[in-house]
């Protein structure tokens, strides 16, 4: 064979296996390198502008432009036994807030209506929301010195900046510690699998150098693609350890089985060059597919979306890519020792006499060969019965009464809009023209009295310095996330200000406030849901062709990938808009998803799943390429490859469950819907309807083009000793 001929996966494999210290060498350089320049460069954040979408995003803008744009404020919230309590330490806070250089101005104290012992003080920072989050600890520690000198009173600071810090402190601590949790379960599973803790240790090891690496370049795009204030790194960590230990696993995998059916006849060189042959082309597929999937989120045209994308697409080529150079060298370098020991040794056993996982997995399916019919109707019944919630599904945005109420600045939240509703969300609304103020004054009036609205100070109109912009705040007293929060929004965008400026010429008018933010959040999402699907289906389905040849198995992997998101989809609905599962989980219901998760899980859920389809579907097609028929080499192929495949999805859902642990819904709700899914895919979508329906289809699966038959390669020639993995006897008696 011609060198030109070669797959560059073997060649580059070949390199790497008779290189292996320059491929190690240059690998470990090349990481260090993409951590360096990261490092160097920093991460550059996404300002306030960038988070702007619909008609609350133009209000913010005409806030911006006008200087109006509410400044960051922080309340200190004083609860006591007396007034004079109360009143006394609340003049110790206002006379050290006075003192700190990052204080613009500090409020007098007010008392809560028909409670004079609980008060609160308004602290005005300086700067914007971003230098708040810097200066906030400045504040947090003069509260903390005023409770110290009364301890019988509780006195606790709250706002957007302190929240923020201490909600993003809280989960960076909690992803540490799932790490923690995720990196010896992981090792465990694949010491398992392997037998060996050499073997066990090195796709964790390929996992976290993708990490690493990924972290570093996502530093460099995000001067590209702004962060979102970190929300990538979990989904960096997910994805790093998912997509890098499977690649691993496949290509080490298939490396161990050729060696095990030669009967250790072959080299570890040649049994890598098998592996790159077969399992290298498959990860490449499959890591193109994860690529592809998720560049559909750069679709919804959002920061938070724009920068998860980024990150995970890193990780996954990252993680291709040490699979295919890194993980060859390493080897061909370990040799023997990649091969374990008694346990790893009696397993090859029992595989080369037609026993083991291929001849159980094989019994496994034959029901399913047997009686196609019967088992399609059953899996896409169980698919139904799972994805049918979904069509309930009703979408919220996280706000600060979804963040846990373990963070102390969040409970103190909680208590403060207790006992001033005012102090809770409020709509934003702004007028641009000539008089801009009447229009909201009658807006303002419009309120007094609806229940709707917070009734325990008047809102009050501020009219920029060139008199041509007016901003009226208009607090509410429900969750920003409620009905009630909701309909108030309509109440005023619908009526309230519509009527105000009728009649008048040249007015602009827009609501903006968290309450609006999230309905134009989420309005944005599902806008935007359907090109994302269409997108990225199209993006799978020309995967697979690339792949097979075949648009028959390029569509059926496109419905099964969509059945795997259905799935997650009504079990999210089914278990977070409930109340059943809160205990079970440890979570408070919302009654809604989170406006993210239905994109994020789609895009994440087609990659993985594609990932699984292509592994698969290449064992059939190499034993229809060796004269199988069709029937037969579904159960041969899938038999084959459930070992792998479960395997890699018990890994999967290790490292999704440990994201339970993360003390914010909407970790939890990724948790479960991928958990539930992959498992869901692996079991039902990859075991029962992928093997009934091509039963089904017999040869007509690969039209157009039918996988040719092809005799050993001169690549293969040195390994005629591989069997099948379920034997010819198992097939004959299955089909």
């Amino acid at each position: 064979m011609r060198r030109t001929d070669v797959p560059v996966t073997v060649r580059t494999a070949q390199w790497c296996a008779t290189h292996p210290w320059k491929a190690i060498a240059g690998w470990v350089l090349l990481i260090g390198l993409c951590v360096g320049a990261g490092a160097a460069v920093g991460t550059n954040k996404g300002t306030f502008a960038d988070f702007w979408i619909g008609e609350a995003g133009r209000a913010e803008a005409m806030a911006s432009g006008s200087g109006l744009t509410p400044p960051p404020v922080e309340q200190v919230l004083i609860e006591g036994k007396t007034e004079a309590g109360a009143t006394t330490a609340a003049e110790e806070i206002r006379r050290r807030m006075a003192a700190l250089p990052a204080v613009e101005e500090v409020g007098a104290p007010v008392a809560s209506a028909g409670r004079p012992d609980t008060v609160r003080v308004a602290v005005t920072l300086r700067g914007d929301r971003e230098t708040a989050k810097k200066d906030v600890e400045t504040l947090l520690a003069e509260t903390a010195g005023v409770q110290r000198a009364h301890p019988d009173l509780t006195i606790e600071q709250t706002g957007s900046a302190s929240v923020s810090v201490a909600v993003n402190d809280k989960q960076g601590q909690e992803l540490q510690r799932t790490e923690m949790i995720s990196l010896p379960v992981t090792f465990l599973i694949l010491l398992v699998v392997f037998g060996a803790v050499l073997a066990a240790g090195i796709p964790v090891l390929l996992a976290l150098f993708a990490f690493g690496g990924a972290v570093g370049l996502y530093g460099i795009a995000s001067w590209v693609f702004p962060d979102a204030g970190g929300a990538a790194l979990s989904v960096i960590f997910m994805m790093g350890m998912a997509v890098g230990v499977d690649y691993s696993l496949f290509y080490l995998k298939r490396a161990r089985e050729e060696r095990e059916r030669s009967g250790g006849t072959i080299s570890h060189a040649r049994a890598v060059e098998l592996a790159a042959a077969t399992s290298g082309r498959a990860v490449v597929d499959s890591g193109l597919a994860v690529a592809l999937s998720l560049a559909g989120l750069y679709l919804v045209g959002d920061v938070i979306f724009s920068s998860i994308a980024t990150g995970a697409i890193l990780v996954t080529l990252v993680a291709v890519g040490g699979s295919l150079t890194v993980l060859p060298a390493l080897l061909a370098k370990s040799g023997h020792r990649m091969d374990g020991g008694r346990l790893a040794r009696r397993r090859a056993a029992r595989r080369g006499g037609g026993g083991g996982e291929g001849r159980v997995w094989a019994a496994l399916l034959g029901p399913v060969v047997r009686r196609p019919l019967v088992a399609l109707l059953a899996g896409v019944a169980a698919t139904a019965a799972l994805a049918a919630p979904a069509l309930g599904m009703r979408l919220g945005t996280e706000g600060k009464e979804t963040f846990p109420d373990s963070v102390p600045a969040v409970a103190a939240y909680d208590r403060l809009v207790a006992a001033f509703p005012s102090e809770g969300p409020a709509h934003l609304v702004l007028v641009r023209g000539e008089d801009p103020a009447a229009p909201l004054r009658k807006v303002a009036a419009a309120t007094r009295g609806d229940a709707l609205f917070a009734q325990d100070t008047a809102p009050v109109v501020r009219v920029a310095e060139d008199g041509r912009t007016a901003l009226l705040a208009l607090p509410v007293p429900y969750a920003a996330n409620s009905p009630e929060a909701a309909r108030s929004l309509d109440r005023v965008r619908e009526v309230l200000l519509p009527a105000a400026v009728a009649g008048a010429r040249g007015l602009d008018g827009a609501v903006s406030g968290e309450i609006a933010y999230g309905a134009d959040y989420a309005a944005h999402q599902e806008r935007r849901l359907p090109w994302v699907v269409l997108f990225v289906s199209l993006a799978s389905l020309a995967i697979m062709y690339a792949a097979f040849r075949s648009v028959v198995l390029a569509a059926l992997g496109t419905v099964l990938n969509l059945a795997a998101v259905m799935v997650a989809w009504g079990v999210l609905t089914l278990v977070f808009q409930g109340t059943w599962a809160e205990g079970l989980l440890g979570f408070e219901s919302l009654g809604f998803v989170g406006s993210r998760m239905p994109l994020m899980v789609f895009a994440i859920l087609v990659g993985l799943s594609t990932d699984y389809q292509i592994f698969v579907v290449s064992r059939i097609r190499e034993a229809v390429r060796r004269g199988v028929p069709t029937r037969e080499a579904v159960v041969d192929g899938i038999a084959g490859s459930a070992s792998v495949v479960t395997s890699a999805a018990v890994i999967m859902v290790s490292v999704f469950v440990s994201f339970l642990f993360i003390d914010r819904i909407e970790m939890k709700q990724l948790a479960v819907g991928l958990t539930v899914a992959v498992l869901f895919d692996a079991i039902v979508l990859r075991a029962v309807i992928l093997p009934s329906a091509l039963a089904l289809l017999g040869e007509r699966a690969w039209w157009p083009h039918r996988p040719s038959e092809a005799g050993p390669t001169p690549l293969q020639a040195g390994a005629q000793a591989q069997g099948q993995t379920s034997s010819p006897a198992d097939r004959k008696l299955l089909v």
